[in-house]
């Protein structure tokens, strides 16, 4: 059974992963406005990756007898700089996820609840991968900078993501 603080918390985290998410989709609709659509197959496999991970802390809540809340999601922004920009917007976030699922963490051990903290080790791993991709993809435009045909290269690139 989860402790009222901890179901608090990963109620709370559904809705972070929610928002990343809505963040994600409309990114890729920013892509899309720039005809990159390889960036935004990029950030529509996120955006499906964030639905996965809402869904996992769902169903760990259900599944340990807690109850579900839900909370109002936030607009996110919808226009960035530059895909640069945007990528660097990614970082940013995920960086941000990253800290709440460390706080989440906490939360497990001070709670001495020992099987959401083994569940939630799931998430730190998929952070350093999460925060690695967005590195990967982000350090590659600050290489490229202006030039259009490298862009057009990384496009074709991020088109690959499954």
């Amino acid at each position: 059974m989860l402790t009222t603080k901890m179901e608090d918390a990963l109620n709370r985290q559904i809705n972070e992963e929610m928002y990343s998410a809505m963040l994600y989709l409309a990114m890729a609709g920013y892509f899309a406005e720039l005809n990159l659509m390889g960036f935004k197959n990029w950030l529509f496999v996120q955006y499906r990756e964030e639905i996965g991970h809402a869904e996992k802390i769902f169903n760990y809540i259900v599944n340990r007898g807690g109850k579900i809340r839900l909370y109002e999601i936030k607009e996110p922004q919808v226009i960035w700089k530059s895909p640069k920009d945007a990528f660097e917007a990614v970082l940013n976030h995920e960086k941000h996820i990253t800290a709440k699922i460390d706080e989440l963490v906490e939360i497990a051990e001070s709670e001495k609840d020992r099987a959401t903290f083994a569940m939630l080790q799931w998430f730190v791993n998929e952070q350093v991968e999460e925060e690695a991709n967005a590195s990967e993809v982000l350090a590659k435009l600050e290489m490229i900078g202006d030039h259009k045909h490298c862009l057009m290269m990384l496009d074709k690139e991020t088109a690959q993501r499954k």
